[in-house]
């Protein structure tokens, strides 16, 4: 059970990178939680930075899902009791706990959007896929990729139940599971949008940024 243990430890280190403070620290020496939505994530780097170090973001902080599920998970498959798919399940869910509670951003991380991408797109990527096609229809049809996101995260879950039940694919029930947990906690990760979204005062997708250090006088500095 140690190599479980290390694949549960090393995941959720690897999620734990905070790719967008990084990135924007290292090409701007500014810190992405004091402009914006104040989130870690890719949508308020590109609304900070620009597409460029948001697609950069978006791309490592999937990969860090997928890594984790088809790599690190590989140190206890083979040596451990544990079915493989729930060894997989464990490094995919410490990664996306990762990337939201980072270890190394004081436990606040971003959304988890990407990162829970890239461990779906590991594990079963066909339900993934529709999730991702909802996120691209409801994010430019709104403007919001707020709603995008929570749609997306709502759709997988679902997509997952009709493939086992309706279509008779080969998920099995902790992976429908993993599906709800996951798609229940991105959901909870956006009550903050859905308040605003309700109010009216949620920002869309394409507007920008100013990028002005705060001064120590500053309510956010």
């Amino acid at each position: 059970m140690l190599t479980v243990v290390a694949v549960i430890v090393l995941s959720y280190l690897l999620g734990s990178i905070p790719t967008s403070i990084l990135v924007c620290r290292v090409l701007k020496g500014i810190d992405i939680r004091k402009f914006g939505s104040k989130n870690a994530g890719a949508t308020n780097v590109y609304r900070v930075m620009g597409w460029g170090p948001a697609l950069f973001v978006a791309i490592v902080d999937g990969a860090k899902g997928a890594i984790a599920v088809l790599f690190v998970s590989r140190i206890a498959i083979g040596q451990a009791v544990l079915d493989p798919g729930l060894i997989q399940i464990a490094a995919g869910m410490s990664a996306v706990v990762g990337h939201i509670w980072s270890l190394f951003a004081g436990f606040k991380g971003g959304r988890g959007v990407m990162t829970a991408a890239g461990v779906w797109f590991a594990l079963a990527p066909i339900p993934v896929l529709i999730a991702l096609g909802v996120w691209c229809l409801l994010t430019f049809s709104t403007g919001y990729v707020s709603v995008g996101s929570i749609s997306a995260a709502a759709v997988l879950p679902i997509a997952l139940f009709v493939g086992r039940f309706g279509l008779q694919a080969d998920i099995s029930n902790p992976l429908l599971a993993f599906g709800c947990v996951v798609g229940g906690l991105l959901v909870l990760r956006h009550s903050a949008n859905i308040g605003r979204l309700i109010r009216g005062e949620e920002n869309r997708f394409g507007k920008r940024t100013r990028t002005k250090k705060p001064s120590t006088t500053d309510k956010h500095g």
